[in-house]
């Protein structure tokens, strides 16, 4: 068994494929750079991150695979989780081995592991759509702070972009520190210099009484109200709240503040 060890990107990963066909090693695990290697293993391949070569696998990739399966792995890629590694490399090794589309082989743990994933990530960006909340800056800006699981950011913003397309807005992701700024002409990813000198609160994503129009501040309080109004109380049923809206994503819904 060769330990390949790679920077944690997709070019990354696509680059281990690339190294394991030219030096003709199948039997291998791919780890990210800093995790336990395993006891006795020999002196790991350190993969170097190499554009042209991720750039040779993908396009290999395009002729095997229909566009469907190659939006999986890049949708299964935005889960971040390093579990993934291994069964997304399994997952290209045996398209170039098979020459063949294996996307729809359940039986397949490596393929349905990317699936699941894929499917974790599309139902959360589902659910960002759904619970992202926008506070009115004085400068008729539109933010809405979010700290989803997944780094779900980039599949979001084109339905904003359609919903909201003659509105300035910023979509922040809080827990990986950047954003997207629509300017109502192009979308634009940022980040902020200091992120302890953000212009909202980090604890509840809520701007400034000094920032935040004064409009705005009355929108927020009266759809708690309302929030509050619709509830019947006979009818409540708090485990089938928590099912349709988890408890994780309150923090920076108006309705929960």
């Amino acid at each position: 068994m060769q330990i390949y060890t790679f920077d944690q990107t997709l070019d990354g990963l696509l680059t281990a494929v690339f190294d394991s066909f030219a030096l003709h090693q199948q039997d291998v695990t791919l780890l990210a750079e800093g995790e336990q290697l395993p006891l006795f293993a020999d002196e790991p391949h350190r993969v170097v991150t190499d554009g042209e070569k991720a750039e040779r696998v993908w396009r290999g990739l395009e002729k095997q695979l229909p566009r469907e399966a190659l939006n999986m792995m890049t949708i299964s890629w935005q889960s971040e989780e390093r579990a993934l590694n291994q069964p997304l490399f399994n997952y290209i090794c045996k398209v170039f081995r098979m020459k063949k589309d294996i996307s729809h082989n359940a039986s397949d743990a490596d393929v349905l592991y990317v699936r699941n994933t894929c499917r974790r990530v599309l139902h959360e960006s589902q659910r960002m759509k759904q619970f992202l909340r926008f506070q009115k800056a004085k400068d008729g800006t539109y933010l809405g702070v979010v700290s989803p699981d997944n780094d779900v950011l980039p599949l979001i913003t084109d339905h904003f972009q359609d919903r909201f397309g003659d509105q300035p807005w910023l979509i922040y992701d809080a827990r990986r520190k950047y954003g997207f700024y629509y300017d109502r002409q192009t979308v634009t990813r940022i980040t902020f210099a200091d992120v302890d000198a953000l212009p909202f609160d980090k604890d509840s994503g809520q701007l400034s009484d000094e920032l935040l129009q004064q409009d705005d501040k009355l929108f927020q309080q009266l759809w708690r109200t309302y929030f509050k109004a619709i509830c019947i109380r006979e009818r409540m049923n708090p485990k089938k709240q928590l099912s349709d809206m988890p408890r994780r994503y309150w923090k920076y819904m108006t309705e929960k503040q």
